[in-house]
C-alpha cells in the first residue's frame, strides 16, 4: 500500500476507533480471557497497519523536504496504537482521547498536504 492510501486508512480507522470509544458502555472486565482475545484477534490488523504507514512515513519524511518531523511520525504511530487500545479498554478520560484523536489526524493531515505538494511539484 502506498503512503497516501494508508494514510487515508488510518484517518478511517481512528475516526471508526474514535466513534467506538464515544458510544461503548463501559468499564470493560480488563481480566477476561474471553475479551482479551477477541481484542487481540480485532486489532492485529490495525497494528499491522500502523506499522506498515510508520515505515512508510519515516521513510517518506527522511527522504523529501517536508513539513512533518520524524519525531511527530514516531509520536504518531504511539498515539494511533493508544488510540486503538483505549477505544476497547475505555482506560483513559475522555479529554485524553480526544487529544489523541486530534493530534494523530492532525499529523496524518500534514503528511497528506505534503504528499500532494511533492506530487504537483514533480509534475
Amino acid at each position: 500500500m502506498n503512503l497516501k492510501a494508508n494514510t487515508n486508512e488510518l484517518k478511517r480507522l481512528i475516526d471508526e476507533r474514535h466513534q467506538r470509544f464515544l458510544n461503548t458502555e463501559g468499564p470493560v472486565d480488563k481480566k477476561s480471557y474471553d475479551f482479551f482475545n477477541q481484542v487481540k484477534k480485532e486489532t492485529d490488523p490495525m497494528f499491522q497497519m500502523t506499522n506498515e504507514w510508520v515505515k512508510e512515513a519515516e521513510a517518506f519524511v527522511k527522504d523529501r523536504k517536508t513539513n512533518v518531523h520524524p519525531n511527530q511520525v514516531k509520536s504518531t504511530h504511539e498515539n494511533i496504537e493508544m488510540i486503538i487500545l483505549h477505544s476497547y479498554y475505555l482506560d483513559v478520560h475522555r479529554k485524553r482521547f480526544k487529544e489523541l484523536y486530534q493530534s494523530s489526524h492532525y499529523v496524518l493531515d500534514m503528511v497528506l498536504n505534503d504528499i500532494e505538494q511533492n506530487e504537483k511539484s514533480s509534475q
